[in-house]
């Protein structure tokens, strides 16, 4: 749906956080006519008042009932469409779209391919590989949007002066299924991975499956770059979209810290600032999607040394008293905590785990505590805490690393800074869960693990590259 097909239908917002807002600007320029209603909490109404004045009518009242007054209802990503009330409204005709949807809408061709621009999708490493391809694609010369899920609303870059060669855009599981709603086509689509995950949104873990596959399975790509070494992705069938396979022998994949095209070794990872062997792993992918734009990934490539990490991922903070704290806030399922561990193999850590506790299943975590090599000592803290240290206790007990319990983070920090003693380590905050509940977000939990461990929030926070340039 385009935004000029809004005009003369009965319209309301839902949310009036930084994508409600950016919705609310569009709208106000494109059509000043159009009258507007946003549904959000009674704590938020007054701000979303005194910003918006008399052109937004502000209403909480939260019912299917009121949302099926409406036409159409534009929602922020974080709103599940899923709940009690929007499923309502939806049965008596409400169509519920987001920014991701409208901004695609109005970005597409006449045949409905929006070029230029790619997407990357996946469970974890999504952000570090859309700002790496983007700071591969400019280091191709070409203006290039980095743009999403990453922090920056699609909405907030509808239309710029001068329009970028290329897009590099993030979507989260919420915004996938945008993009097939929208009725646009990518020109390129990248799936680096799938585990379960924001099951409280989603409902259950095959609809997220099914959510996030969407931006390939209806959206249908011209061209969907996939990882050839996950099982979900490997078994789909995308007749409408040419594949590109990664993580396989044929195409760009990883053999040691080399990564391959085909049998040309192309480039060695080992001292690049990718910080995992993961991400390092979905170079293979950025790789495999400049190729698809028709530019020359192999020239490119050692371009990667000169990228700058993001914060929140893997991000080693400094040293303090011979410890050194490594912030992986971003890490909100047990697999990502996993993939964190690998990288300090041999090292001592103090492992920070738990936080919102949305039903995720940590077995396969306490089995890879039980047979790899584990931190010196794990804890606990967060909603879903005791239900981990409790399926850890067994494991304690046999004399396989220290647990303890934390009630907050500051005493975490405080437990592990015990724990590693004078012989240091790393204390690694990767809790495997949402920070819901306790801080606004994942970066606010990074920033307050910065100042227990004694270091600026200010300067390690900023998202390198976001934006057009």
């Amino acid at each position: 749906m385009r935004i000029s097909q809004l005009e003369g239908k009965r319209v309301a917002l839902w949310g009036w956080g930084r994508e409600g807002r950016a919705a609310f600007r569009v709208l106000r320029d494109r059509l000043p006519a159009l009258g507007l209603t946003l549904f959000c909490p009674e704590a938020e109404a007054a701000t979303a008042r005194a910003e918006a004045g008399t052109a937004l009518q502000v209403c909480s009242e939260l019912t299917g009932d009121a949302l099926a007054a409406f036409d159409v209802v534009i929602k922020s990503p974080g709103i599940s469409p899923y709940g009690e009330a929007a499923v309502q409204a939806a049965a008596r005709g409400t169509q519920f779209i987001g920014g991701t949807s409208l901004w695609f809408a109005e970005h597409a061709g006449a045949d409905g391919v929006v070029r230029d621009t790619v997407c990357v999708t996946g469970t974890k490493g999504k952000s570090t590989t859309t700002s790496l391809l983007a700071h591969l694609l400019r280091a191709s010369g070409a203006r290039t949007g980095l743009v999403g899920n990453i922090g920056l609303p699609l909405l907030e870059v509808l239309d710029p002066t001068p329009a970028p060669a290329y897009w590099a855009v993030e979507l989260s599981s919420y915004q996938t299924g945008e993009v097939a709603r929208s009725g646009a086509h990518p020109q390129v689509a990248v799936v680096l991975n799938l585990f379960p995950e924001h099951l409280d949104w989603h409902g259950s873990e095959a609809r997220y499956i099914a959510d996030k596959l969407a931006l390939v399975t209806e959206a249908a790509p011209r061209i969907a770059v996939l990882n050839a070494a996950d099982p979900h992705l490997a078994a789909l069938s995308l007749p409408h979209s040419e594949v590109v396979w990664f993580n396989q022998p044929r195409g760009w994949h990883m053999r040691g810290e080399v990564v391959y095209r085909g049998e040309q070794a192309v480039f060695d990872t080992a001292h690049t600032p990718l910080p995992g062997r993961h991400n390092r792993g979905n170079l293979c992918a950025v790789l495999a999607a400049v190729e698809a734009l028709g530019l020359d990934a192999v020239a490119l490539a050692p371009s990667v040394q000169d990228f700058r990490p993001l914060p929140n991922r893997l991000q080693t903070l400094g040293s303090r008293d011979g410890v050194r704290f490594v912030n992986d806030s971003i890490s909100t399922t047990p697999h990502a905590s996993l993939a964190a561990l690998e990288c300090f193999g041999g090292q001592r850590i103090a492992l920070l785990v738990g936080g919102h506790d949305r039903g995720l299943d940590w077995h396969d975590f306490v089995a890879h505590m039980a047979h790899d090599m584990p931190p010196v000592e794990i804890i606990t803290m967060g909603a879903n805490g005791p239900r981990i240290h409790a399926l850890l206790q067994p494991l304690a007990d046999a004399g396989r690393f220290g647990l303890h319990a934390a009630a907050n983070l500051d005493e975490a920090v405080r437990l592990a800074r015990t724990a590693l003693g004078e012989k240091g380590g790393v204390v690694l905050l990767s809790p495997g869960a949402p920070s819901y509940g306790v801080y606004r977000d994942y970066v606010a939990r990074g920033r307050h693990f910065a100042e227990l461990g004694g270091f600026d929030p200010e300067q390690i926070t900023a998202i390198p590259g976001i934006g057009i340039g």
